[in-house]
């Protein structure tokens, strides 16, 4: 990430929360939402977290019920991109090698060979300039 360009803002363990329960349902109310969370707030506060979700264009709002519905404004693999590359620049310096090196030192043992082979290719196709 450039020196001037403005970081991407990370999202509080509760935001991460309701994005993952809007996630796996798709599509989701307040009171799904809700449902979902361990220890949930009241139903106003995940209504106020939702908006802020909305505001900060991770999720949209399908306003043609009474029961408005949310969903995701982009995949779960692009927004996992860019939260590992905010990640990235916040601990490794934008050096993607480092931070996979430490995770893979870390579980290394639990690696399987389906999943070392996958790193293979992945490292093979980089090699190439493929994506």
């Amino acid at each position: 990430m450039g020196r001037y360009q403005k970081k991407q803002r990370s999202l509080a363990p509760r935001e991460e929360q309701i994005m993952s329960v809007v996630y796996r349902l798709g599509t989701a109310t307040v009171a799904e939402v809700r449902e979902q969370l361990s220890d949930p707030p009241s139903y106003s506060a995940v209504r106020t977290m939702l908006g802020k979700l909305e505001e900060k264009k991770l999720l949209c709002r399908d306003r043609s019920n009474i029961t408005h519905c949310y969903s995701p404004t982009q995949s779960r693999r692009k927004a996992g991109l860019s939260a590992v590359r905010n990640l990235f620049d916040t601990f490794f310096q934008d050096s993607p090698a480092d931070a996979l090196a430490m995770l893979i030192d870390d579980s290394a043992k639990s690696l399987s060979d389906d999943d070392i082979e996958r790193l293979e290719k992945a490292i093979a196709a980089a090699r190439k300039g493929e994506k």
